[in-house]
């Protein structure tokens, strides 16, 4: 499987130092299978006057049965309620790697809404359900980070 990170640079040698806690996942090396949302990450960099740069990874996927691995395949109760956790601070799960659906600015807002009690999870659910998932593959340890090999980058 070939992964892409969308960033201001290269990251040959990813690692878990420069992450930021309290996001989607928690922290961790985020990718995505997905070519053209590493550059949507990257173009963030270059609205702000930084390089966008999509450095790319082949991962066997014959990790995900080493490996301690959480999925989710849509936008579900499961997935809110872990987003709220990460992105709260309250997550004390021990997964290797995290995959599944990106919040978005779209996405986001139906979460900061049930977040902050403007709407309940039926709603939130009601809503995430029309949003097409993009995908995200976030590695959590220094086990699954070894699982990645560099293959080079380039510059958008």
């Amino acid at each position: 499987m070939i992964l892409y990170h969308g960033s201001f640079q290269e990251v040959s040698n990813p690692d878990l130092e420069h992450s930021r806690p309290n996001v989607d996942f928690g922290r961790g090396f985020y990718t995505t299978p997905i070519y053209t949302q590493a550059v949507k990450w990257s173009e963030k960099f270059k609205n702000r006057g930084r390089d966008g740069i999509i450095s790319s990874y082949t991962f066997d996927e014959f990790y995900f049965e080493l490996l301690k691995v959480l999925s989710f395949e849509t936008y579900s109760e499961e997935w809110l309620d872990f987003i709220l956790n990460c992105r709260s601070g309250k997550d004390d799960s021990d997964y290797d790697i995290v995959i599944g659906g990106v919040a978005n600015d779209k996405v986001f807002n139906t979460v900061e809404l049930y977040f902050d009690g403007l709407i309940d999870k039926n709603e939130a659910l009601k809503r995430l359900r029309y949003e097409e998932p993009n995908l995200q593959i976030c590695f959590r340890s220094m086990e699954a980070l070894s699982s990645l090999h560099f293959e080079g980058s380039e510059q958008i």
